[in-house]
């Protein structure tokens, strides 16, 4: 992976996962269950998790859902995950982590938002009843600043005091700045309160591209906390994919960033875990961290008219990911494994060459084989009806024979009809 510069801040341990101060960047999810629903939970925190979320954050909003939350945890250890949680609050926290303290020790983070945490003089005191009990506990917290919950006394004053100025700020420039201090007075408070630096972590989430990128430039450059990233309400579908990737990508590129969430919103009957797949996919392809094996595969033309590369390639992706709960234990490093379906003979052997493993497929009129190529070097041809099947038997024993401790690759030149694979 590429050694990208990294912005330098302080390390924070959020259960076993370390967060900043270096450590790789951190990708986590939220679910979206009834907290009050322990095994509803329980069980799409574990999903999350095996999908490769790192840290998982669930909704502490109520008594209900605070009482579960020590059950939740349980259910996730005897299950064998091991995921840090974080309990999101909002308006009530102060009371819940004082009122069921089996909550606050089975979290591993806290997330506390400056607007929404009281009002007028009750803000001081609510606020530090939840630092107080992270300090008790042990906990670091997340200084969780959202453009939608902005404290709104804050911003009237900050906008009657520059409206005095000889310069002002624009209205868009101020509330990034009422953002960026809404953060840090948080965290310097929390501070002041006895909680150390190397247990905050900040965000300042907003919804709009341009004004992430501005926010958390500005951000890294006036502290030292772990930064967590994430363009808040996303949206759907490939807006919410886009919109995501064009903030974070140009802040992970400039080293801003220590732990990331693609906030979208799931299409009807879509997968939660789709969020956790395109915050590692972000990570992935810009060369920053590897997750799980990735397919190469050409987006097809006129020569191509038959569809079969394109199923090809998306069996043996989806194949791929489905592996890696049992993989990433058996196959150290097997993530990083590239494979390449390409479909005519224009980039097919030569993109087929650059990847560990690579099949050319037969465009529209071209000789029905496929050759494959393992590390550079033609191995075998395919041919027949069977070539997907013969195919993932290649990847398979590409794993086994690579990845695993003493493994070594069998390699064959001929032509092998499918049939007889």
């Amino acid at each position: 992976m590429n050694q990208l510069p990294r912005r330098i801040s302080h390390r924070v341990l959020v259960g076993h996962v370390a967060v900043g101060g270096g450590a790789p960047v951190v990708v986590q999810s939220m679910t979206n269950t009834d907290t009050a629903d322990a095994i509803g939970t329980a069980q799409q925190v574990f999903e999350l998790w095996q999908a490769g979320s790192e840290i998982v954050r669930i909704t502490v909003n109520s008594p209900e859902a605070a009482a579960q939350v020590a059950s939740i945890r349980r259910q996730l250890d005897a299950m064998g995950c091991d995921v840090p949680l974080v309990g999101d609050f909002h308006y009530n926290g102060h009371k819940l982590l004082t009122q069921y303290p089996d909550c606050a020790a089975a979290l591993a983070k806290y997330r506390i938002n400056p607007g929404n945490v009281g009002k007028g003089s009750k803000r001081d005191e609510q606020f530090a009843a939840m630092i107080e009990t992270a300090i008790q506990y042990g906990k670091p917290v997340r200084i969780g600043v959202n453009w939608g919950s902005l404290d709104q006394a804050k911003m009237a004053r900050m906008m009657d005091e520059n409206a005095k100025l000889a310069e002002p700020l624009s209205p868009d420039a101020l509330m990034r700045e009422a953002l960026i201090q809404s953060a840090l007075e948080s965290a310097a408070q929390a501070e002041a309160l006895g909680l150390p630096s190397d247990r905050i972590c900040i965000s300042c989430k907003v919804s709009n591209v341009q004004d992430l990128i501005a926010v958390y430039r500005d951000l890294g450059a006036r502290c030292a906390y772990p930064l967590h990233l994430g363009l808040t309400e996303a949206g759907m579908g490939s807006k919410g994919i886009v919109a995501s990737t064009a903030a974070l990508a140009i802040l992970l590129q400039e080293g801003i960033g220590d732990t990331i969430r693609v906030s979208l919103t799931p299409e009807p009957g879509e997968a939660r875990t789709k969020e956790v797949v395109v915050a590692q996919e972000i990570l992935q392809t810009m060369g920053i961290r590897s997750f799980t094996p990735l397919v190469t595969a050409c987006p097809g033309c006129g020569r191509t008219t038959s569809t079969y590369f394109q199923e090809l390639a998306q069996k043996i992706q989806r194949y791929l990911r489905e592996q890696m709960p049992v993989w990433r234990s058996q196959y150290p490093g097997v993530e990083t494994l590239n494979v390449a379906v390409m479909g005519c003979v224009v980039n097919g052997p030569g993109e087929s060459k650059l990847a560990n493993i690579g099949i050319s497929l037969p465009g529209t009129g071209e000789v029905p084989v496929a050759p494959v190529f393992v590390d550079g070097e033609k191995t075998v041809t395919l041919k027949g009806e069977g070539i997907a099947e013969a195919f993932q038997a290649i990847v398979d024993d590409y794993v086994r024979s690579n990845y695993a401790e003493g493994g070594k690759l069998r390699r064959a030149s001929k032509i092998i009809p499918v049939k007889a694979v």
